[in-house]
């Protein structure tokens, strides 16, 4: 149990390297406009693509990364691409705060989950996913919701809604990649609501 949840806090890790990104494309807008930030998280993007083309096509380990891969992903697409292509999505479809709202949702709820399931976990909700797991998850996020309404000025409904919808289907996949249906479900709602309302 000591290995598999250090190795699923190292996978997070990676999740939070990529958020990091997100300072670099705030700085970029500021000096440079929307478009060469999105261009420079494009760019992060092929060099991550180059390496899962080492990694799947040539059969190389790439350091470092190749101890984070999950057995179910050692043939398969590594989640940090669906990850760092959600960002781009998310920041250029959504209005900021709900971009932040959904990208801070998916990093640390899913951080959150994996970490109290994993450790604590034991009675299972719903395939893989235990109650504990659940409960945590929609904690996090309920807590990224209020910190996104209150430095956004933004309806606090519509973070709490959001922070259900990530938290729900955070729970219901689990073949598709979580780390691209979970931003981009709560950001279209997030972001429906926000005309709507």
């Amino acid at each position: 149990m000591g290995w598999e949840l250090f190795h699923e806090i190292g996978r997070k890790i990676l999740h939070l390297i990529i958020l990091v990104a997100l300072i670099f494309y705030f700085a970029i807008k500021s000096q440079a406009g929307q478009q060469a930030a999105l261009l420079f998280l494009v760019v992060l993007l092929l060099i991550f693509l180059i390496l899962e083309y080492f990694r799947l096509d040539l059969n190389l380990k790439i350091p470092f990364f190749h101890k984070f891969i999950r057995s179910k992903e050692e043939h398969m697409v590594y989640g940090a691409i669906f990850f760092l292509s959600s960002v781009i999505i998310t920041l250029a479809v959504f209005d900021t705060a709900i971009a932040l709202a959904a990208l801070l949702m998916t990093t640390f709820g899913d951080m959150s989950a994996a970490i109290a399931g994993k450790k604590y976990g034991t009675t299972m909700l719903f395939r893989n996913k235990t109650v504990v797991g659940f409960v945590t998850e929609l904690t996090t996020n309920l807590i990224v919701a209020l910190i996104i309404s209150l430095f956004f000025s933004i309806n606090i409904y519509i973070t709490i809604i959001m922070a259900f919808a990530a938290t729900i289907t955070e729970s219901l996949v689990d073949e598709m990649d979580d780390n691209l249906m979970v931003p981009i479900v709560s950001g279209f709602i997030g972001q429906i609501l926000l005309l709507a309302i």
